[in-house]
């Protein structure tokens, strides 16, 4: 069978960009040497700095370079000449808004695509890159129209399919009476990450995934202040934290409520669940191996389930061979290997933490976020990590 043609549409094309560590898995396969069945036939760059690399693998795997997302998707004919479209809107030149959120034109790419769908009368597979968008009026728009159009759709970060260290996969229907994700980074970037983090574990707890109720972002003291006011929330924190081999010396409460960019998502689910984002900038920092960190309590067990999800750094990034693995089968079966609702409730959560840091810790309720939806059982990678690329 022929491999299925892919259209990207990026917003830049530099060494380590999304894009690069991306579609490197097209165009020169998965570390190891087996090759997806994609073949990379168009490129859109919205941006092309000085380090632009897309030019010149333009000439060396002969894929087209086009100024328009309706001409990478017809490959300049009239009808749709591609069985898949990736939209990699991270990094790149970009205005952020008044809550800190940065604004990458990932609507506009998808709307843009979408409108090629109803021109020429035909969907195929779409992959959105991270959050669906940075704001939830936008994200609800384009899933929205992706049902409207009968889109198969995936999105999301590398996060939920890497390698999990230990591989903690919990029991689909267990009872979790509480769970705490360590995360790090900028805060809405990698913020995203670790909501991600924290949702594929809990999504499959008893009565399965019915949506958020409310989110509060703490910062300085309050950080601390609205996890100690639970009991469970200690054993979990210190458990996580033991995974953070990579950190600052000094007592992680006391450096951490004096850094501005450190601070607690608190997110109150509809079923009663709570559970807490802690991202202790200043005192945590970043390592191969990563400070994601999850830590879940459930009911009956003596032990919490605790785990660190492993992204590589630098080369290869295996865990983004693991994201393009994804991205494969939902192209090739038409199927989305785990539901795109899962990334708009991580989005619409991390909107409302950006609006409560933005209005200093004010809780904001959510009932938007009514999503309820199934986990599926495509899960974190497995077999052994490749061994790092040393040039």
């Amino acid at each position: 069978m022929p491999k299925k043609k892919i259209a990207a549409i990026v917003t830049e094309y530099r060494k380590w960009s999304h894009a690069d560590v991306i579609l490197r898995n097209l165009l020169d396969g998965y570390p190891g040497g087996a090759k997806p069945d994609l073949e990379l036939v168009s490129l859109v760059t919205d941006q092309v700095p000085k380090n632009d690399m897309s030019r010149d693998l333009a000439k060396k795997h002969g894929f087209k370079i086009c100024n328009t997302v309706a001409e990478a998707l017809t490959l300049g004919g009239k009808g749709l000449a591609v069985d898949g479209v990736l939209s990699i809107g991270e990094h790149g030149q970009y205005p952020t808004n008044e809550k800190g959120q940065l604004l990458y034109p990932r609507r506009r790419f998808f709307d843009a695509i979408c409108q090629v769908f109803e021109d020429t009368k035909k969907s195929v597979p779409v992959f959105n890159d991270k959050h669906l968008a940075a704001t939830w009026d936008d994200a609800k728009a384009m899933y929205d129209r992706a049902r409207k159009l009968f889109v198969p759709m995936l999105a999301g970060s590398s996060i939920p399919v890497t390698w999990r260290k230990p591989n903690v996969v919990l029991p689909k229907g267990c009872e979790i009476t509480g769970a705490v994700q360590i995360g790090y980074g900028p805060f809405e970037a990698y913020g995203f990450h670790a909501l991600e983090g924290l949702q594929c574990m809990i999504e499959r707890r008893k009565g399965g995934e019915t949506g958020v109720k409310a989110v509060t972002c703490h910062t300085g003291k309050a950080m601390w202040d609205a996890v100690d006011k639970h009991e469970w929330t200690k054993p979990l924190l210190e458990e996580a934290l033991k995974l953070a081999t990579a950190h600052a010396n000094g007592e992680v409460r006391a450096i951490t409520s004096k850094t501005a960019d450190a601070g607690t998502f608190e997110v109150e689910y509809r079923d009663g669940f709570r559970a807490f984002v802690v991202i202790p900038n200043g005192w945590v920092h970043e390592n191969d191996g990563s400070p994601f960190i999850f830590a879940g309590q459930r009911k009956g067990q003596d032990k919490p389930d605790v785990c660190q999800f492993y992204l590589q750094q630098p080369d290869p990034f295996a865990h983004f061979a693991e994201l393009t693995r994804a991205i494969e089968s939902l192209v090739t079966t038409g199927h989305a290997p785990y539901p795109v609702e899962r990334t708009l409730l991580t989005t619409g959560a991390l909107d409302a933490a950006m609006t409560s840091k933005h209005e200093k810790g004010k809780r904001i309720e959510t009932p938007h976020l009514e999503i309820a939806y199934k986990p599926t059982e495509w899960g974190p990678a497995k077999g052994e990590i490749p061994k790092p690329d040393k040039k």
